[in-house]
């Protein structure tokens, strides 16, 4: 195999699924993401974007509460 494949790697497949958490991403980066990235890589990202949200909502409920 060589490396021109169009697979992204893993710190670009963080980086298309921060935007998406946003909600902004293009419709032509969507395109080129649905066809580039790895699915695996997707789901690894958003569950750690997932639990960084989760963690910052926890620390933020307690620097208000406590």
């Amino acid at each position: 195999m060589s490396g021109t494949d169009n697979k992204s790697t893993f710190a670009q497949t963080i980086k298309a699924v921060m935007w998406s958490f946003f909600g902004v991403r293009k419709r032509r980066d969507l395109e080129a993401d649905a066809t580039q990235l790895n699915p695996l890589y997707v789901l690894i990202a958003a569950l750690i974007g997932a639990a960084v949200f989760v963690g910052v909502l926890i620390l933020i409920v307690h620097a208000v509460v406590g």
